[in-house]
C-alpha cells in the first residue's frame, strides 16, 4: 500500500508518495504553470488530484476523467499537512462513484 504525504514547508510545497517526490503529471495535462497546492478548488490542486490519481491507478486516461471531481471531495479539503493511503483513495472513489 502506497503512502501520499504533502506538507507546506519553509522551501515551499512538498508532496511524496511513499518519501519520493510524487510527479506533477503534468505530460497527461498541464493543468497548472504553478505545480501543485490544496485545500480549495483551483488548477493547482486539480493538478496534485491528477497526479494522485494517476499514481495510484496506474492509468492516466481514468485519472484525467476522475480528477475534476476528486479534487472537489477531496484535494480542497486537505489541510495544510496531509496523508492518505491507497485505501483512502479507494475509499473516495468508491463514494464518489456511489
Amino acid at each position: 500500500m502506497k503512502t501520499y504525504r504533502g506538507d507546506r514547508t519553509i522551501d515551499g510545497i512538498a508532496v511524496t508518495v511513499d518519501g519520493r517526490p510524487l510527479p506533477q503529471r503534468t505530460d497527461i495535462a498541464p493543468l497548472s504553470r504553478d505545480g501543485f497546492e490544496w485545500s480549495y478548488e483551483g488548477a493547482a490542486p486539480a493538478q496534485l488530484a491528477l497526479a494522485l490519481l494517476a499514481d495510484h491507478l496506474g492509468d492516466g486516461r481514468q485519472a484525467l476523467a476522475l480528477h475534476a471531481g476528486f479534487m472537489r471531495d477531496v484535494v480542497a479539503n486537505f489541510a495544510n499537512e496531509w496523508e492518505m493511503t491507497s485505501s483512502d483513495i479507494d475509499a473516495a472513489l468508491h463514494k464518489a462513484a456511489a
